[in-house]
């Protein structure tokens, strides 16, 4: 019986070695602001980015979504924290990684970038059919 125990805690003894080296080898990342990801109000789009923080409720710039207190509500329609949604970093190519490998490398651009690609060739498109009435 003495043998039983002995051979069991010989088997977990491997298991409980790996589990404390891997505590031991987890350390916590601290990520800059450009780095953390922004959330998004679900009710009004309010978008809360650590590298601004929040005036309102005094939010010092550099604080996490997630090291924000329990009670923080949207500034703008008092939604709860709860409300907001993750939508990545501040400049981050929207979309799945999984996708950003294609599509001419449009899927690279941030939303700014994209803005300015459609709406400049909107632009040169009514420029363009603006010069057909000088053709006459």
């Amino acid at each position: 019986m003495g043998s039983e125990s002995d051979t069991s805690a010989e088997s977990l003894s491997p298991l409980v070695e790996a589990e404390s080296a891997v505590e031991q080898t987890v350390t916590p990342v601290s990520l800059s602001p450009e780095e953390m990801d922004c959330y998004e109000c679900l009710a009004c789009g309010y978008s809360y980015e650590p590298t601004k923080g929040d005036s309102v409720a005094r939010i010092a710039a550099g604080v996490a979504f997630e090291e924000l207190p329990v009670n923080w509500r949207c500034p703008v329609c008092s939604a709860p924290k709860k409300r907001f949604t993750n939508i990545g970093p501040v400049g981050a190519p929207s979309g799945f990684k999984a996708n950003l490998n294609y599509g001419l490398g449009v899927n690279r651009l941030t939303p700014g970038q994209k803005n300015i690609l459609i709406f400049g060739a909107l632009g040169m498109f009514f420029l363009l059919f603006l010069s057909f009435y000088g053709l006459r």
